[in-house]
């Protein structure tokens, strides 16, 4: 099965792509809206999508107040014809900066937090 892994930003969106059987798991590109992403589903025979969710990362709840992810959700799930899961993104970014080597590469940071988020759902299942 073919899985897209979204780090979702309000500049940018990071995505990675991953295969539940062989559990492999790569940056793949990063890209600025939501059809862009609802084209990458289309043209990587994409099957699961799994969305980072921003989480405080002193008490460990839902910080989800921010109307820009709400809506990027609500909107991929209902056009993007694929099931969405949420997986906790604490941390992908600070681990994506160890990883790139450089904070001053944002885009490649957000793909390979994308890869993060994907990999961590993998591993919890």
């Amino acid at each position: 099965m073919n899985y897209l892994g979204i780090d979702w930003g309000e500049k940018r969106i990071g995505l990675a792509l991953g295969d539940d059987e062989v559990r492999i798991v790569s940056p793949f590109k990063v890209v600025a809206s939501l059809q862009e992403v609802l084209d990458v589903i289309k043209d990587e025979d994409i099957e699961m999508a799994v969305v980072g969710e921003p989480r405080s990362i002193f008490n460990f709840q839902f910080s989800i107040s921010n109307e820009g992810f709400n809506g990027f959700v609500k909107e991929l799930k209902e056009r993007g014809g694929v099931p969405v899961a949420l997986m906790d993104e604490r941390l992908s970014s600070k681990a994506a900066d160890a990883l790139s080597g450089s904070k001053k590469e944002k885009g490649a940071r957000d793909a390979v937090a994308a890869m993060i988020i994907l990999q961590s759902y993998f591993d919890k299942k």
